[in-house]
């Protein structure tokens, strides 16, 4: 690496050397690195702003890399200054900082060279340090890669720099359908005893006690049921008890079949007074510290699942219904018996619950897509770089 580029002057600024006055430099910290505010920077204006001094400022192309971090996969973590703008920018606190050689390595090579597993894993063996992991700049710049053609490189370069942008768009599509989905089912689902503000059909809704809604159910696994029959209530997933677990205390198990509700105590930001999740997974066994319910009427289940874990429904009736304890909260059934809920006629719960169903399916789709070409990515990076 020393042999194709040229070091550049660093400097140890920390986070209070920020300003918010307008000077017109900027610098790059090593925190934004990481964080990816700074990685292709051509907004430098995004930046941080720092007091105007007489600095070595960095040029287009220049690369700048965290030289600390808490994991060895963040060790020398990259930013490219792809624009200046209007602005002198320099490498703050934690940065090694370099302009490389244009006339034997095209910058965006480099960029990506350092994001190749053979970097990672030269930095992991090279790296210091227990709670900070961190490469001197004598170690960087003793890395060794081979650079084909000037000509080969920036063609590398383009394409994994155009599979970059359509990895972008994915993340954004995936950005508004997550927000598309938040507004469908703000609209289409009732609030403190408010109708909703889209409806599909024009037939009332039916007002509800829970018990005349759903059934606590006591009924206990017999042990048929087996440990690969887990169900981890907070994913929907099937999940194992511990290997040590006995067939007696698998027999304090509830049995959640499909369609079956339960009730998950946790607290969050999204959910005040814990949540209840429908089981559209299968026939299964949870463990004995939910609180499990048999629906008593036919629900559309892609139209419960959506409903009964809705904060925007169930906050009011919850907040009635539980006890806080430290980290929990804990159902009391007799109050939650009580509540009421509003529930659409079948036919509207069907369109519901289709409606919910594509736009999940819209979601899921594009989290597949942006996967698969995460792992392009990586591929290309593991077979064009040596």
């Amino acid at each position: 690496m020393g042999d194709i580029t040229i070091p550049i002057k660093t400097y140890p600024y920390t986070r209070k050397y920020e300003t918010k006055n307008i000077t017109k430099f900027k610098y790059i910290h090593y925190g934004d690195i990481h964080t990816g505010k700074a990685k292709k920077i051509n907004e430098p204006s995004k930046l941080p702003s720092i007091t105007k001094g007489n600095y070595s400022t960095l040029r287009n192309g220049d690369v700048v890399v965290a030289d600390a971090s808490e994991d060895y996969k963040g060790i020398a973590d990259a930013a490219i200054l792809l624009s200046t703008g209007a602005f002198s920018i320099i490498a703050g606190l934690h940065t090694i900082a370099f302009r490389p050689n244009r006339k034997l390595v095209f910058p965006m090579f480099i960029y990506y060279n350092l994001q190749t597993s053979r970097f990672k894993h030269y930095g992991y063996h090279v790296g210091t340090g227990l709670k900070v992991f961190g490469i001197s700049s004598n170690l960087f710049f003793d890395y060794s890669a081979f650079y084909p053609s000037l000509i080969e490189q920036q063609e590398i370069s383009k394409l994994i720099e155009s599979l970059e942008n359509l990895l972008s768009l994915q993340q954004r599509k995936l950005k508004q359908l997550n927000l598309l989905q938040r507004y469908i089912k703000e609209k289409t689902l009732p609030s403190q005893k408010e109708l909703p503000k889209l409806r599909f059909l024009t037939t009332p809704y039916n007002t509800y006690k829970f018990s005349e809604l759903f059934k606590k159910s006591t009924k206990k696994n017999d042990g048929q049921i087996l440990q690969n029959h887990v169900i981890s209530v907070a994913s929907m997933r099937w999940g194992k008890l511990p290997k040590s677990s006995s067939e007696a205390y698998m027999k304090t198990y509830f049995i959640f079949n499909k369609g079956d509700i339960a009730y998950e105590g946790n607290r969050s930001k999204s959910y005040s007074f814990g949540r209840f999740v429908a089981n559209d997974l299968g026939n299964g066994i949870v463990s004995h510290v939910f609180s499990v319910f048999n629906s008593k009427i036919n629900f559309n289940l892609e139209f419960l699942k959506n409903y009964i874990n809705s904060e925007q429904v169930m906050r009011d009736p919850l907040r009635m219904s539980t006890s806080r304890t430290t980290m929990m909260t804990n159902l009391v059934l007799k109050d939650i018996a009580k509540q009421t809920l509003m529930i659409p006629s079948k036919d509207e719960q069907d369109l519901l619950g289709s409606l919910y169903k594509i736009t999940q399916s819209m979601i899921e789709l594009n989290k597949k897509q942006q996967q698969e070409l995460i792992y392009l990515k990586k591929y290309l990076l593991q077979k064009l770089f040596i």
